[in-house]
């Protein structure tokens, strides 16, 4: 059974895994890392998830204010090893019920045209494509989405 908890970015399973992500990521980014690293500081997050199964950390998310009613969803990330159970697919529905309590009405985020499945999860979920926003608005590798859900 998965478990998801909610905590904030200095939980030790959420910057464990945000690691393997950005370790992927320089190698899914290749030359465009560092660039897009400098927007996934930790910084600016207030609310992370991490997703367990009988203690183990396997996945998470995180969320980042980005106005009074729009929230970005942030550093989604599931283990190579517990891809394809459906982890990122609760773990975006837990953020998004998160963001709902918190009184936000959007979310949106950001993907590389290089990871594919994530861009798959984004359109199964009902996110759409929006015009790249604020520091992806002249990235023409990213993808940007959006979704109502208040």
């Amino acid at each position: 059974m998965i478990l998801l908890y909610r905590t904030d970015p200095s939980n030790p399973d959420f910057t464990e895994l945000v690691k393997h992500l950005d370790a992927e990521l320089a190698v899914r980014d290749g030359d465009d890392h560092a660039f897009y690293a400098q927007f996934n500081t930790m910084g600016f997050l207030k609310y992370s998830l991490v997703a367990y199964e009988d203690g183990i950390p396997l996945g998470c998310g995180a969320l980042k204010e980005i106005s009074p009613d729009t929230v970005e969803i942030k550093r989604v990330y599931t283990t190579s090893q517990s891809r394809g159970k459906g982890i990122a697919t609760k773990v975006m529905a837990e953020l998004e019920k998160w963001a709902a309590e918190l009184s936000f009405k959007k979310c949106i985020l950001e993907t590389g045209q290089n990871q594919p499945e994530a861009i798959g999860l984004y359109h199964k979920l009902g996110y759409h494509r929006i015009p790249n926003y604020g520091q992806y608005s002249d990235v023409f590798t990213s993808l940007c989405f959006a979704k109502e859900i208040g």
